[in-house]
């Protein structure tokens, strides 16, 4: 057994033949669609929640890991003889997932005498979507996985944290506008102009950062952007949802404007689909300057 285990939530959108690669646990999102529930990342994969989505008529719901879940996790791993633990977590605030892991592990030492000096918990606070943590515990894990110091991994996934930004498009404002992410009059007006709006998931926070009018400029508007923005001869990643055409356009036309293709692809799950619809497309990419830090 390693002395190690990297965490991410369902919402890294990890693909499945990466968490196998680098031994990544992954912890379930639970999801509801009008009566029915389902623990997204084990129960619930994307083609089929997708399907379901399209189905039905009101909005899916995710909910929290509560810290119960979170308590029985560090129980398992402490049994086990784990000695770090590195969990990687949902945007806080998006979600109360990171504060309840932060909770029951104060919580888990208080009831495990002597267990602070023998298993580190590492949490970071994701403040983003997908890839924009998704991709640092991929990295954390590789770095394990080679033999590098846990203390030298921890810096190299602060630092690779703080760079992560995503821009993405979306083809439909149906779901942005139920979800009250654009008011529903900027809606009926996008809808009946054709406006594609591109977010941007930055620090914690979603913006409207651009538009683009019709389908064939979306992509390439938002290529525009991150090569305007994007650190030189660094690593990006598409994420798409279920449209597998927009995921190659823009593979394409960021490797022309760019010079190199995608390391990775992420297929967004329900907690993005929600809010943005399952077709959407974007790029995860490393900021030319680190995010303000607070003092």
């Amino acid at each position: 057994m390693h002395s190690y285990k990297v965490y991410v939530d369902a919402t890294a959108d990890i693909p499945k033949d990466l968490q196998e690669r680098f031994r990544i646990g992954v912890l379930p999102i639970p999801v509801t669609i009008g009566d029915q529930s389902f623990m997204s990342g084990t129960e619930l994969d994307n083609v089929t929640f997708f399907q379901m989505m399209d189905e039905f008529s009101g909005i899916p719901v995710t909910s929290q890991i509560t810290p119960y879940v979170f308590e029985e996790l560090y129980q398992k791993e402490y049994q086990a003889g784990r000695k770090n633990l590195l969990l990687f977590l949902i945007n806080s605030r998006g979600s109360a997932t990171y504060n309840n892991a932060v909770a029951a592990r104060e919580a888990f030492y208080a009831e495990n005498e002597g267990a602070r000096d023998q298993m580190n918990i590492h949490l970071f606070d994701g403040a983003s979507y997908s890839a924009g943590y998704g991709y640092p515990a991929i990295i954390a894990a590789q770095k394990l996985e080679m033999g590098i110091p846990v203390d030298e991994v921890l810096r190299l996934t602060e630092k690779l944290l703080t760079k992560q930004c995503i821009y993405f498009g979306l083809y439909s404002l149906k779901y942005a506008g139920k979800s009250g992410r654009i008011p529903s009059a900027a809606v009926f007006v996008g809808e009946a102009l054709g406006i594609k709006p591109i977010m941007k998931l930055w620090d914690h926070a979603i913006t409207t950062e651009g538009k683009a009018r019709g389908d064939k400029k979306l992509v390439r508007e938002i290529v525009k952007m991150v090569s305007s923005d994007m650190e030189p001869k660094t690593p990006y990643h598409v994420l798409y949802g279920s449209d597998e055409t927009a995921r190659d356009e823009m593979i394409d036309e960021m490797e022309k404007k760019i010079g190199y293709p995608p390391q990775y692809c992420f297929q967004i799950g329900p907690a993005i689909a929600i809010n943005a619809g399952h077709k959407a497309v974007g790029v995860c990419f490393q900021m030319k300057h680190k995010k303000k830090t607070k003092e």
